[in-house]
């Protein structure tokens, strides 16, 4: 009688879960700062992001607020969290889930001294978390941009600088997902009452970030370095894992999301790999994979298709999905168009970015543009041309092969800036958007008014992010 009872109690805990501990609703908690706390809110018990979030997930979970005003990560910081009563309260919580948002106030000049320690005593706490009876997943959020270096002692270039590198580095070693707050702020300075706390508005859009990850089905990843022959270099990307290997003596990359989206979808990132990666670190939250192939300087050839046919051909082995989001950077714009018009079907969407898609233009400075001699020489050199007159009937850029790109259907978004002085828009995205649209394809523009060639991409890449979810149906 004896086993069977036993045998009961072990399936209620395997059925029931969190009822196993008296619990009946996911909990999760929010360890944090004033932010978390909601200072400065009119009614913080409504419009902090952790009553936000409890709105948003519904009666099946209970969202905590722990936050504490002016708290630090450091144990010998001026406040640390470590030596509160929340902090006792947290362990005492029984959590499902801990959001971990501390930091910002570690920036403040009083607690330099003590910054040595900050990535130990943070990952103290998570180990301190994750050791308790529930197991809770431990998830860490990175600072919001603080849009002043005095505001409370607070420092914005030290949170960007520094600060931000640390708690990649607690992520990457220790496995833990990580949330970009700081980027999902970078344009949202009218929300930040005074220059540092999220207002009502502020906090919603925090509270719609952590509920779209809670409700993410994603899972656990492939080892993939198992399935690569050659040697691998593993480092962090922000905070992913980073393995670098040779692929027919060229540089390869692929960095894996902490939890692997279903399908095992991936961005296809063409040049300039880490170049204003907010876009691509957005993705990895969310479960994409993004990888590189170097083929420079080949400028779409026949040599450059020919080996991303075969880099592609090795990631079907590894289980990537079909098709790619194809992502291109001023000429990386050359590259993944080239490649998508070779290959409609592997294509989910394509991201440019100020790209260059007439060589004539770049690097040819054949029309308003500099071009540049250098390249220009190589460009010849690629495609077997002697000389510029023999290059004048060059019909192989993407906006020559209009046809076999919108074969495809899939949807396109550039990024550009007006006053591109570099890759000039009336050379470029312009003319091959219209004539695109001529064709039956599918393409937007996002204008930056006052942008140049540089910086690349925006510093709030959510509209980027959400043009991929929604062609790649996540």
């Amino acid at each position: 009688m004896g086993k069977v009872f036993k045998f009961f109690l072990i399936a209620v805990v395997f059925i029931t879960g969190l009822e196993s501990y008296g619990q009946s609703k996911t909990r999760i908690v929010c360890v944090g700062n004033s932010i978390t706390f909601g200072s400065g809110l009119k009614d913080r018990t409504k419009e902090s992001y952790p009553a936000q979030l409890q709105t948003l997930l519904g009666p099946d979970y209970e969202v905590l607020n722990f936050g504490v005003s002016g708290a630090t990560m450091l144990k010998k910081g001026n406040k640390p969290y470590w030596n509160t009563p929340e902090f006792k309260q947290v362990l005492n919580s029984r959590p499902n889930l801990v959001f971990i948002k501390l930091g910002t106030n570690d920036s403040k000049q009083i607690n330099r001294a003590q910054m040595a320690d900050f990535v130990a005593d943070y990952k103290d706490m998570v180990h301190t978390f994750q050791q308790l009876d529930t197991k809770p997943k431990v998830v860490l959020l990175l600072p919001l941009k603080a849009f002043s270096d005095t505001k409370f002692g607070i420092s914005g270039t030290y949170l960007r600088d520094s600060l931000i590198a640390m708690v990649q580095k607690v992520a990457y070693d220790e496995q833990l997902e990580l949330l970009d707050l700081y980027s999902l702020f970078a344009d949202k300075e009218a929300l930040l009452v005074d220059k540092v706390h999220p207002n009502a508005v502020g906090d919603g859009f925090i509270a719609e970030r952590l509920h779209s990850f809670v409700l993410q089905k994603n899972k656990a990843g492939k080892d993939l370095a198992k399935q690569i022959k050659t040697p691998i270099k593993r480092s962090s990307f922000y905070g992913y894992e980073e393995l670098s290997f040779s692929f027919k003596g060229r540089e390869a990359l692929i960095v894996s999301p902490k939890l692997v989206a279903k399908g095992m979808p991936w961005v296809w990132r063409a040049r300039f790999f880490g170049h204003e990666p907010q876009t691509d670190i957005a993705l990895l939250e969310r479960g994409f994979h993004v990888v590189y192939c170097d083929v420079a300087e080949l400028f779409g050839n026949a040599e450059a298709i020919g080996i991303w046919n075969d880099f592609y051909k090795s990631l079907q082995k590894m289980g990537f999905a079909k098709k790619a989001v194809m992502e291109g950077m001023s000429r990386g714009g050359v590259y993944v168009y080239n490649w998508a018009a070779t290959n409609p079907d592997k294509v989910a969407c394509v991201y440019a970015d100020n790209p260059v898609l007439d060589l004539k233009s770049w690097p040819g400075g054949k029309g308003k543009g500099p071009g540049s001699k250098d390249n220009w020489a190589a460009f010849l050199k690629d495609y077997g041309y002697a000389n510029d007159a023999e290059a004048a009937e060059f019909k192989g850029s993407p906006i020559d092969q209009i046809a076999a790109i919108v074969k495809g259907k899939y949807p396109m978004l550039h990024v550009c800036g007006d006053l591109d002085e570099v890759v000039p828009m009336a050379e470029n995205s312009l003319p091959f958007a219209e004539k695109i649209k001529a064709a039956g394809g599918n393409i937007q523009l996002i204008h930056k008014p006052e942008g140049k060639h540089h910086p690349h991409s925006l510093p709030n890449p959510q509209p980027i992010v959400d043009f991929i979810l929604k062609a790649t149906g996540y």
